[in-house]
């Protein structure tokens, strides 16, 4: 075998033997698993993988070296051996699958074809061999039903619509109804469609195979693949493997079948099997709708001996994985076969339930637990519910309209759409919509990803619409037999009553009992307690993970933040209390007339009373607050928004010409670079002395309450682009809070730091943080926070208010590989961090590093953070369980990747002694001669 064939074709089952270590990136999950398997001892029937390297190959040639085909064949010829048959052959011939693989799942969402082999001829050798001249039929009928639709693009619905006439002749209600005859007919209607087309079905064997082999690699760049990866976030993947695998069949007869499983409930976590199977059936049958299959338990009853077997082939495969596992099986006259193993999708319930019961039962660490659960998956737990009340309501009990399974738990409530395009138009005008689809396909993932929740009339609880749904998390409710829904008519009827619902119609929808239920229903969030808060508790453990703190401008928000686990405030915007009804007014005046000092008193009596709420729901935990950043026409009001009331209100009267002029003169071409941060409070530094008594007074104040209370404010100033401008705010700052430290006789510790979102600050930042009072010799600042949001700005020359004109496109082109509002700019932005961060710590070595951007909440900005070295991150109150899970991850990703690594050198190492003893060992026998 060639050392090409060796390098990008990795064999598996039969006599191959399993590749050591094998690359989930290369051999893509689905090989990886069938290698696994084969390791194991778990029966796979035998075949090889042509690994994702290979589609990129093909997706720049359209075509594979000479070398890869002849390695096929030689694998191939392999397998025929194995297996005692011969590809081509009209005796007892071989058939193969193709199947793609990524190294991330993609339900659904790229090509398959089965029973590659079959002609004319060779249709005849199989029926003849098994003695079951309707599953070969069968069996033909699908595979030129299958590579009409994938390899040469022919509508499916073409065939759809001859299989529907031929049944229809036949008086058959299923598709295994169908005589020997009838499928005999339909193979003919079914070269009709080929001929109508003006293609051509490829008798050789070989060319279905290579044909098949180009169309799995080439649906890599499908359009619903691409959206898939797109809405799933899912990137730097090579491609997809392709899979070449001998065919087994369910569908010989009563002791056949065929099924998929998952080892624990995907949808509650349960620990106990979950699927379903098809007696005398392929695989495709059990997720297409077409037959209703029984649920896996009842197997037991039918094929008792491949039932056990089965069994304990997935105990083996969950033990090995450490997790749940989603299995595909078929049992071919009596024998089964595994087809495919990989980590199953789940909802966030499950994989919560699913982590910790893993801990509890000893197969995994509270370490490798957390891996088990995405950061999606947490935010899936904060997402509507009905709760109980409403369960029992009237509104709910008597209008429920139709019940079908429970596809994936939650609720939604929506107006019904019956397209894609419905939804996708109507979510972008800000609309809640329920999808119903007789049966969703891939084609449909940017609709159901729009969608607030799914409903179908067909397919079960491994349908595509489930496994789709249960993977982001959205409620469906899948099976609906109670309804008709009609796309043409935009109508859903309900058959019973004959009730009719419309496009626009509010329906609400129980993805977990699976009902549909007329008008809206209350939703509410579910909360921390119990499971998620023990899990977070585990992450939060990790050795050197970063904090979490929020974003909080107000007690209520400073306490959801506490409940969600945040270690303190790491921002506090002090202008997001200004603008209250009852203090804007205030607030106008002063900037209006800033020499009346009774305005700036009352802003001081309203911010010392927040702040000191901010103290009381973090005690003891740092509250950093940065003082006022924004222009000060953010206040004011809009030219055509002045009459005599708001003038008055503003202290001119009744003159709304005097207030119209006084705004004009205040007129900045781009105000965002204009007066604001710490230039407002250098030019108006009666507002920093303000603000600084606010803070410190009400920090006493909670002292002076409560003895043993332990606030700790964390003063921030913005914006500063200079050392002076720093030097001078910190001066101010340091000579109010002591005076006011003073006067109440109540030592309040705190600390003076700086925001970095300016990039001059971020390249002066050893001078910045090197800053001491010459007064008595100590640190002027001990803090960075980087304000990301605005050093994005002002790095990228992006405004992020108009940014999402061009934005969007520039992430379908390509250009940006993220949005770099919500994902950190590494190799720019990032970088600006990365050096700021270096030079502090090489002033400061006891610097506080911290980001308060929103990429605070980016689970892949964390990991940038936590690579460069910053102390925490701080975001909003609602995404603190998301960053608290996504930092402890990190933490666990590094530890491992670390451990690998030494691994590695370990092995690498024996090896290089052992080779140098095999050398030194040859030497001597040449000396020995």
């Amino acid at each position: 075998m060639t050392n090409y064939n060796s390098k990008y074709i990795y064999p598996f089952g039969g006599s191959a033997r399993p590749t050591e270590s094998a690359d989930k990136q290369i051999v893509g999950g689905k090989g990886l698993g069938l290698q696994v398997m084969s390791k194991i001892g778990v029966d796979v029937p035998p075949g090889f993988t042509l690994t994702t390297p290979l589609c990129q190959v093909y997706q720049r040639d359209n075509d594979l070296p000479a070398e890869v085909w002849n390695g096929v064949r030689e694998h191939v010829e392999r397998i025929e051996k194995d297996m005692d048959k011969k590809f081509g052959s009209r005796d007892n011939p071989l058939l193969f699958s193709c199947r793609s693989g990524a190294a991330m799942s993609m339900p659904g969402m790229m090509d398959t074809v089965l029973n590659i082999g079959l002609n004319d001829e060779t249709v005849e050798g199989l029926a003849e061999a098994t003695d079951n001249p309707r599953f070969a039929w069968d069996s033909y009928r699908r595979l030129l039903d299958m590579f009409g639709e994938v390899v040469l693009g022919i509508p499916h619905e073409d065939f759809e619509k001859r299989f529907d006439k031929v049944k229809e002749d036949a008086n058959a209600k299923n598709d295994v109804d169908l005589t020997v005859d009838e499928l005999k007919i339909l193979c003919d209607e079914y070269k009709k469609v080929y001929k109508e087309q003006n293609q051509k079905f490829p008798a050789d064997p070989y060319e279905q195979l290579f044909a098949c082999v180009k169309a799995v690699f080439g649906s890599w760049m499908t359009p619903r693949a691409v959206k898939y990866r797109e809405i799933n976030n899912i990137r730097n993947l090579i491609g997809t493997a392709t899979n070449i695998q001998t065919m087994v069949f369910g569908n010989l007869g009563n002791d056949s079948g065929t099924g998929v499983a998952f080892s624990r409930n995907p949808s509650t976590g349960e620990n106990v099997m979950y699927g379903e199977y098809l007696i005398n059936a392929q695989g495709e049958d059990v997720v297409a709708g077409i037959r209703t299959p029984e649920p896996i338990r009842k197997m037991k009853e039918v094929l008792p001996a491949a039932y056990e077997k089965f069994l304990e082939n997935v105990d083996k495969l969950e033990h090995y994985f450490k997790d749940m596992q989603d299995v595909e099986f078929t049992v071919e006259k009596g024998k089964l076969w595994m087809l495919q193993c990989r980590n199953g999708k789940r909802t966030g319930v499950a994989a919560l339930k699913i982590a910790i019961d893993l801990v509890n039962e000893g197969i995994c660490t509270k370490s490798e637990a957390l891996l088990k659960v995405e950061p999606t998956h947490v935010e899936q737990l904060l997402h509507p519910t009905f709760s109980p009340d409403a369960l029992k309501s009237l509104a709910y009990t008597k209008g429920v309209v139709a019940k079908g399974l429970p596809g994936s738990p939650g609720a939604a409530v929506g107006r019904l759409v019956f397209t894609p395009k419905q939804a996708e138009d109507m979510k972008a005008k800000g609309e809640s919509v329920i999808l119903a689809r007789e049966t969703t396909s891939p084609e449909d993932v940017g609709g159901m990803w729009a969608a607030a929740g799914i409903v179908t009339a067909r397919g079960g609880m491994t349908s595509h619409a489930a496994v789709v749904a249960r993977g982001w998390g959205k409620p469906c409710v899948c099976g609906c037999s109670d309804i008709v829904v009609s796309e043409v008519n935009e109508t859903l009827t309900v058959k019973e009553t004959n009730e009719v619902f419309r496009a626009g119609d509010v329906v609400s929808m129980n993805g977990a009992t699976g009902e549909v239920i007329r008008g809206s229903i209350e939703v509410n969030t579910p909360s921390l307690e119990g499971g998620l808060g023990l899990l977070l508790s585990w992450a939060d453990q990790e050795e050197g993970v970063m904090k979490v703190l929020a974003n909080a401008d107000s007690g209520p928000d400073a306490m959801q933040a506490a409940e969600n686990g945040a270690m303190g405030i790491g921002l506090c915007r002090t202008e997001h209390m200004f603008f209250s009804p009852e203090r804007l007014p205030i607030v106008r005046r002063w900037i209006f007339h800033t020499e009346c000092l009774d305005d700036l008193d009352h802003i001081k009596h309203f911010q010392r009373s927040d702040f000191k709420d901010l103290f009381v729901a973090m005690n003891g935990k740092d509250v950093t607050i940065r003082l006022l950043d924004p222009p000060l026409h953010e206040f004011l009001p809009r030219p055509e928004q002045v009459h005599e009331r708001v003038a008055e209100e503003c202290g001119f009267g009744t003159d709304v010409k005097r207030m119209l002029a006084r705004i004009d003169s205040m007129h900045e071409e781009n105000p965002m670079l204009g007066l604001r941060g710490c230039r407002l409070g250098i030019v108006k530094p009666e507002f920093t002395q303000m603000q600084v008594e606010a803070i410190m007074s009400a920090a006493a104040d909670f002292l002076e309450e409560s003895p043993e209370a332990k606030p700790h404010p964390r003063i921030m100033i913005p914006l500063i682009g200079s050392i002076t401008e720093y030097k001078n705010q910190a001066l101010i700052i340091k000579s109010g809070a002591e005076r006011i430290r003073s006067e109440r006789g109540i030592d309040v510790p705190y600390e003076i730091g700086t925001m970095i979102e300016v990039p001059r600050a971020a390249l002066i930042s050893d001078k910045i943080a090197g800053l001491v009072d010459e007064a008595d010799g100590k640190p002027l600042c001990t803090f960075f926070s980087y304000g990301t949001n605005d050093l994005t700005q002002m790095t990228m020359g992006i405004s992020r208010d108009d940014s999402n004109g061009f934005i969007p496109k520039y992430l379908d082109l390509g250009i940006l590989l993220d949005d770099p509002f919500q994902t950190i700019d590494e190799e720019g932005v990032g970088k600006l961090v990365q050096h700021s961060a270096t030079l502090g710590k090489s002033a400061n070595p006891t610097m506080s590093l911290s980001v308060c951007g929103e990429h605070g909440g980016d689970p892949k900005s964390i990991a940038f953070f936590d690579k460069v070295g910053l102390n925490y991150v701080s975001c909003s109150p609602y995404r603190v369980p998301v960053a608290r899970l996504a930092a402890g991850q990190i933490r666990v990703q590094r530890r491992m990747a670390k451990a690998k690594e030494e691994e590695d050198k370990r092995a690498a190492s024996i090896q290089s002694k052992q080779t140098t003893m095999g050398n030194a060992e040859s030497m001597s026998k040449v000396i020995v001669q």
